[in-house]
C-alpha cells in the first residue's frame, strides 16, 4: 500500500481577501493588471447559480425539446444565469479570483441533435444571435450589471467568443444529417457544382487563397461540393442577419479533424463559416467590437482557434486590441484554444507567431502536470515543457501571460483525470494530488485558471457533459452519485463551502500570489527535477527588485530530500508556504526535505552584503 503524508501549509495571510489586500504593485485601478497578475475562474453560467428561475426555460415554450430545460438530463440547460453569477461574485473574491472567464452566453438554438440523441445549448457554443444573452441567462442589461458588479470588487470579465462556426441550421440536399462526408477542395473545387465533372459555377472566382472583396464578389453559388439548405422555420433565424446567407459557409461536410478538413469541415455538424471571406472577417469584427464597447469587458477566449485560418486572426486580433484601446481598455487580453494534449509547446506556440495571438490556452502545462502529479512521470516533463517557453512570440516573457489550468469542461477535470490514470487511487490520496497540483498552478509561470467546482472538490465521471456538474443543488442523478474529495457533500446540494479543504488552499496561494510580484510577474528559472517523481523547484525573481523566491513540489508518494540551487548571494529565507529552511546550507545551496505531494514556498529574506 502507498504511504504518503499530506503536506502542512502555514501563512499569514489566509484570512485577507483579494478585496482586502492591497495590489502587488500598489494600483488602484485594476485594469492596469497585466494578464499574468491575473487568477482566472472559468465557469459555465448554467452550472453555478440559479439566480432567477423564471428564466430556466428561456425564450421558449413547451416540452424539453423545445425549451432545452431538463435538470435531470446532463446535456440539457439546469437553470444557471447571469444573476446566480453575480450574487455569487462575493464567494469568488474570497477564492482570490481577480478574472472571471465564462462559456459563452450568446443565445444559441436551445435544442439539436438526431432523434434520440439531442441535447441542448446551455454550454453556449451553438450560436445563432451574437448580439445578446441567451434568455436562458439573462437580458443585455442584467449582463451590463453583472460586468458592472465584477468591476465594483477589481474583478475583470473575460468572454468565450466564436468565430468559426454558428448553430446547425443548414443542412444539405444530398444524403442526410449523419452521412455528410467531407468533401475537398480537389475533388470538389468552388469552379464546379458536385465535382470535378460538374456545371461550371463561381465564374472567375479564383479560390479562397485571393482573399480580396472583389474575387469574393465572384463567389455567388455555394453548391459547389454540397447544395445547402435552410429549414423555411429557421430561415432568419441567425443574428446578425448576414448570417442567415449559405455564401458566408463552406458547405463541404462534416470534419474530420485532420488536414484540410479540419478547417473547412463543419465541426460535428455546426456550420463553419466562410473565414476567408471578407464579409465573414468584417461581421465578425463588427459583431465582437460591439461587445467590448457596450459593456467594457476586459479579455476573450477564442473557441476552436486552431480551426480557423491564420488570415483572419491576422486582421481579427489586432482590431479588437485597438477597439479595446480606444475604448480606455489597457491589457484587454486575447488567449486562443489550441487543444493539443501533449507537453511539448512548439504546436500550439506558433499560433501566437503566425496566427498572431498574444496567448494561447496553456494545454502543454496541463499535459506536463498530468503526467507528472497525475501519473507519476519524472519532473524533467516539466523542465522541457518550460524550456519550450521560448519558442512562443516574445519567448519567456510572453509566456507569462499564457493561461495556465488543469482541466476543464471539454478534458475533464484534473481529478477525474487522475482517477482515470490511477484507477485504485484512494480519497485521501486523490486530495493530496489535487491540493499539489493546484499549489503548483499558483505558483509557477502563466496565469492560473481554477475551473468551477475544483475548489469544492469535484470529481465527475469523464471528459465533456459529465465534467459540468452543478454547484448549485443538482438533479442529475449521474452527478449526485460522485465521490466528491476533501468533503462528504455530494452535488444534490448546495456546493459553496469556504472552509473545503481545496477552497482555503486556493485562496491562501492566491493571496500569496498577489502579494508577492515574483509569483506573477517574475522571471522563472528551473532549479532542480528528477527522471524519476521527486522534486520540482524553481526560482522567481521579482520584476523590480530582483528579490529571489524559491518554489519547490514533492510530486513523489515518499519523502524526498535534495540540495536546490539558489542566488550565491542568498543566505536565510521566509517562510510563505510549507516548511523552508532557515538558512542555506552553503553559498548557493539550499537543504529541502519535502513530505509526500508536498511543497515549500521561500522567499530570500537575507542576502551576502
Amino acid at each position: 500500500m502507498t504511504r504518503f503524508v499530506l503536506p502542512l501549509l502555514t501563512l499569514g495571510l489566509a484570512s485577507v481577501s483579494p478585496a482586502q489586500a492591497q495590489d502587488s504593485a500598489g494600483e488602484t485601478n485594476f485594469r492596469d493588471r497585466l494578464p499574468s497578475e491575473e487568477i482566472v475562474y472559468f465557469v459555465l453560467p448554467d452550472r453555478f447559480e440559479n439566480g432567477d428561475p423564471s428564466n430556466d426555460r428561456g425564450d421558449f415554450v413547451g416540452d424539453r425539446l423545445e425549451t432545452g430545460y431538463d435538470p435531470e438530463h446532463r446535456g440539457f440547460f439546469h437553470g444557471g444565469d447571469l444573476k446566480g453569477l453575480t450574487q455569487r461574485l462575493d464567494y469568488l473574491d474570497r477564492l482570490g479570483v481577480t478574472a472571471i472567464w465564462f462559456a459563452p452566453i450568446f443565445q444559441n438554438k436551445p435544442v439539436q441533435g438526431p432523434e434520440g440523441g439531442e441535447s441542448a445549448g446551455y454550454h453556449g457554443y451553438w450560436v445563432t444571435d451574437f448580439t445578446r444573452p441567451d434568455g436562458h441567462f439573462g437580458s443585455r442589461v442584467e449582463f451590463k450589471s453583472f460586468v458592472d458588479a465584477a468591476h465594483a470588487r477589481g474583478m475583470k470579465v473575460y468572454m468565450d467568443i466564436i468565430t468559426n462556426h454558428t448553430a446547425d441550421v443548414i443542412r444539405y440536399a444530398e444524403g442526410d444529417a449523419t452521412d455528410y462526408v467531407y468533401r475537398s477542395k480537389g475533388d470538389f473545387p468552388y469552379s464546379r457544382r458536385g465535382g470535378v465533372d460538374g456545371a461550371p459555377v463561381n465564374t472567375g472566382f479564383i479560390g479562397d487563397e485571393d482573399r480580396s472583396a472583389v474575387n469574393f464578389a465572384r463567389l455567388t453559388d455555394p453548391s459547389y461540393a454540397y447544395t445547402p439548405v435552410v429549414p423555411a422555420d429557421e430561415a432568419e433565424s441567425k443574428v446578425p442577419a448576414w448570417l442567415n446567407d449559405p455564401i458566408y459557409y463552406h458547405n463541404r461536410g462534416d470534419t474530420t479533424f485532420t488536414g484540410e478538413s479540419s478547417r473547412f469541415g463543419d465541426f460535428a455538424g455546426l456550420d463553419d463559416l466562410f473565414t476567408e471571406h471578407p464579409r465573414v472577417v468584417e461581421g465578425m469584427i463588427e459583431i465582437y467590437g460591439n461587445w467590448i464597447r457596450d459593456f467594457g469587458i476586459d479579455g476573450f477566449r477564442v473557441d476552436t482557434a486552431r480551426h480557423v485560418n491564420p488570415e483572419f486572426w491576422q486582421a481579427f486580433v489586432p482590431a479588437m486590441l485597438k477597439t479595446a484601446d480606444e475604448a480606455g481598455i489597457p491589457n484587454f487580453h486575447i488567449f486562443g484554444e489550441v487543444y493539443r494534449d501533449t507537453p511539448d509547446n512548439g504546436y500550439i506556440a506558433q499560433y501566437t507567431r503566425r496566427d498572431g495571438f498574444p496567448a494561447v490556452l496553456d494545454f502543454a502545462f496541463a499535459q506536463a502536470l498530468r503526467e507528472t502529479v497525475g501519473q507519476g512521470k519524472g519532473t524533467h516533463v516539466l523542465t522541457e515543457m518550460f524550456d519550450g517557453d521560448v519558442l512562443y512570440e516574445g519567448g519567456e516573457e510572453a509566456a507569462l501571460a499564457l493561461p495556465t489550468f488543469l482541466g476543464n469542461h471539454d478534458m475533464g477535470r484534473f481529478s477525474t483525470l487522475v482517477k482515470a490514470d490511477r484507477p485504485e487511487i484512494g480519497q485521501e490520496e486523490l486530495l493530496a494530488r489535487v491540493k499539489l497540483a493546484h499549489a503548483m498552478l499558483l505558483t509557477l509561470r502563466g496565469s492560473p485558471v481554477i475551473y468551477y467546482g475544483d475548489e469544492q472538490g469535484f470529481v465527475g465521471d469523464g471528459n465533456d457533459q459529465a465534467a459540468r456538474e452543478d454547484m448549485f443543488p443538482s438533479r442529475t442523478a449521474s452527478y449526485n452519485d460522485n465521490d466528491l474529495i476533501g468533503t462528504d457533500a455530494t452535488t444534490a446540494q448546495s456546493n459553496f463551502d469556504e472552509s473545503h479543504p481545496l477552497f482555503e488552499l486556493i485562496a491562501q496561494f492566491s493571496a500569496i500570489r498577489r502579494t508577492n510580484p515574483a509569483l506573477s510577474r517574475g522571471r522563472q528559472v528551473v532549479r532542480h527535477y528528477d527522471q524519476e517523481p521527486g522534486i520540482f523547484a524553481v526560482s522567481r525573481f521579482d520584476p523590480d527588485t530582483g528579490e529571489e523566491y524559491l518554489a519547490a513540489f514533492n510530486t513523489s508518494d515518499a519523502e524526498r530530500s535534495a540540495n536546490i540551487v539558489v542566488g550565491y548571494d542568498a543566505r536565510s529565507f521566509d517562510e510563505l508556504a510549507g516548511t523552508c529552511p532557515a538558512k542555506v546550507s552553503a553559498p548557493g545551496s539550499a537543504a529541502l526535505t519535502l513530505p509526500a505531494f508536498g511543497w515549500a514556498v521561500c522567499r530570500v529574506s537575507e542576502v551576502a552584503e
